[in-house]
């Protein structure tokens, strides 16, 4: 690997060029359709010999059968196991005798495929991925074993600290009945259930050429790759399946508090929130304002008040999720078990103080700075330049989205930054989980709302 690792080292300003100061603009990249369906967009630079790109296939965790929620992930990890005359090993070490890197994943929307190579290796590296998409072994003890490691992995976050896991059973108790609230990477009982022949159906139904999306960014000949990808992907068939169809969930009125009893821990892990935004929302800039001031850096209200000023926790923090339809937008903590009530009370105090007060003008134009310094450096490498336009490709944004938003985060206005707090909940309306010894944080935990109560063993994030 030490040959990638000098490339990217060399990367720190590479893809991204500026039309002025704070002006953030993509880079010139070309769209080809193929005659499957497939989008192809390139995005040629010269600064370094890379290659890198990501590819998106529609259709990820939002189509998981009901009862096997998980198939998806499974899948997408089960695609670098083995693939065309390659076994797992001998796939694995072709990746790495290149020096290059290559991972698969899964998201609510879309199967994940990214990769880096050498440039002399662009076509090593499509002709892998044409494999891994179009011609996985998917033998069954490599299932058993990506199987068995989800379901152990999930039980030993359940055992050890929680963390990790919050976010799911927010997730699956803000959105129960909905498919927001489904697991992407599943549950024990889910994943238990998932066979391999539901891995292979799931890829007949809901992977085919005509939902491809491959981002290509890097030192590499347009006509050339064109005429690989064509090869490689062209004769790839339509998905034989339709696409997940969902509705959009309303925001909740009152509250109710799940309560996940964790036998014997010394801190309550807590998550306080309700339906946000969604990805297209026009208010997007002066909602990251708020969001950067009030729960997304070191110095925001959530973690000034909760863990510089009172010490009841090592970090607090909110965060505005925003898929296609409104996502869930969070306040999230943990403090220690007989502070649990101290805590809460504070983060529902804060947010109240956010409502009542707003941001005053230091803050708004500290905020402004903040998003400006940040995004820039997530927007550089060939790596970072693929996924960008692949998903804007994916969610059908234009280059806009990118190109005007630092504007729009400048030009944002006292008054548009006060209509964004609404994007977090009143205080009144909050759907609450905490996870915890519930023999002594359960009388706490009734004086937010009505309880509902699960055990940390069992096997699902959701009652």
């Amino acid at each position: 690997m030490s040959r990638l690792r000098f490339v990217l080292a060399a990367l720190a300003a590479f893809a991204f060029g500026t039309a002025g100061a704070g002006d953030i603009k993509l880079p010139d990249y070309q769209t080809v359709r193929l005659d499957n369906g497939a989008t192809l967009l390139l995005a040629p630079r010269k600064d370094v010999p890379m290659v890198a790109a990501t590819v998106l296939v529609r259709g990820g965790a939002l189509a998981d059968p009901a009862g096997k929620e998980g198939t998806a992930d499974l899948l997408a990890e089960m695609l670098s196991k083995g693939a065309g005359d390659r076994d797992a090993l001998a796939f694995a070490q072709t990746v790495d005798g290149a020096g290059g890197s290559m991972a698969f994943g899964s998201s609510a929307e879309a199967l994940t495929a990214n990769a880096q190579f050498l440039s002399k290796d662009t076509g090593l590296m499509l002709s892998l991925l044409a494999d891994a998409l179009l011609r996985p072994a998917m033998t069954q003890a490599e299932f058993d074993k990506l199987r068995k490691r989800a379901i152990d992995g999930i039980a030993a976050a359940k055992d050890a600290d929680p963390r990790q896991l919050i976010g799911l059973y927010a997730n699956g108790w803000l959105f129960r009945g909905h498919p927001y609230g489904r697991p992407t990477g599943g549950d024990e009982t889910s994943l238990a259930r998932i066979t391999l022949d539901d891995l292979q159906t799931f890829r007949r139904q809901q992977m085919g050429g005509d939902r491809l999306i491959i981002s290509i960014a890097g030192d590499f000949d347009p006509a050339a790759v064109t005429a690989q990808v064509r090869q490689a992907f062209g004769s790839w068939g339509k998905a034989a399946g339709a696409l997940p169809q969902i509705a959009a969930k309303a925001r909740e009125t009152g509250r109710r508090v799940l309560l996940v009893d964790k036998p014997g821990a010394t801190q309550t892990y807590f998550a306080l929130g309700n339906v946000g935004t969604s990805r297209d929302d026009p208010a997007r800039a002066a909602q990251d304002l708020v969001q950067t001031a009030f729960g997304g850096r070191f110095t925001s209200m959530l973690n000034t008040e909760l863990r510089v000023k009172s010490g009841l926790t090592y970090g607090a923090g909110s965060r505005i999720e925003r898929p296609r339809l409104p996502g869930g937008a969070q306040i999230t903590s943990f403090t220690r078990t007989e502070s649990t009530k101290a805590a809460i009370d504070l983060a529902i105090a804060t947010l109240d103080r956010l409502h009542r007060d707003g941001l005053d003008a230091a803050t708004l134009q500290s905020a402004k700075h903040y998003i400006a310094g940040q995004y820039a450096p997530g927007l550089e490498t060939a790596p970072q330049l693929a996924s960008a336009i692949a998903w804007l490709t994916l969610y059908g944004d234009g280059r806009d989205y990118i190109d005007g938003y630092l504007g729009q985060v400048a030009a944002a206005t006292p008054e548009q930054v006060a209509a964004a707090r609404a994007v977090f909940p009143d205080s009144k309306d909050l759907v609450i989980v905490a996870i915890g010894d519930a023999a002594r944080i359960r009388d706490v935990m009734r004086g937010y709302g009505p309880v509902t109560e699960m055990k940390i063993t069992d096997p699902r994030f959701s009652p």
